[in-house]
């Protein structure tokens, strides 16, 4: 047989659970995937026009997980000018355009903030 004895008061665990209930943290979560899509606007190169107003983002709750997805709507011939713009690729006549890291190099702060923005929520409930 096990027992478990407690004595004293559950008051900042029942408080801590509350405000983690609420969604306080998902407020973190859309202003970060907005910070996302802006940076990511900015980053673009400006000779893709369109696919720099076209980013987007996405937010899924499944479970315990939460999931930003980042969107480009700029598609030409069928494929992502964005991901043509960061991988390269190759042209009509043979060639090939090389890609350029735009993605990574603008998304990192946003992650670092989002990351320390869940963690202070988190451990100021």
């Amino acid at each position: 047989m096990i027992s478990i004895t407690s004595t004293g008061s559950f008051k900042n665990t029942e408080a801590f659970l509350r405000k983690m209930s609420t969604g306080d943290i998902y407020s973190t979560i859309v202003s970060g995937a907005e910070a996302g899509v802006r940076a990511l606007a900015e980053a673009t190169p400006l000779e893709s026009g369109l696919a720099s107003d076209s980013w987007d983002y996405e937010i899924e709750r499944s479970g315990k997980a939460v999931t930003i997805k980042w969107t480009n709507s700029d598609v030409e011939n069928g494929f992502p000018v964005a991901i043509m713009l960061q991988l390269g690729y190759g042209t009509g006549t043979g060639g090939y355009v090389q890609g350029r890291d735009y993605i990574n190099p603008a998304m990192k702060p946003i992650f670092d903030k989002i990351a320390a923005d869940v963690w202070k929520v988190v451990t100021s409930a």
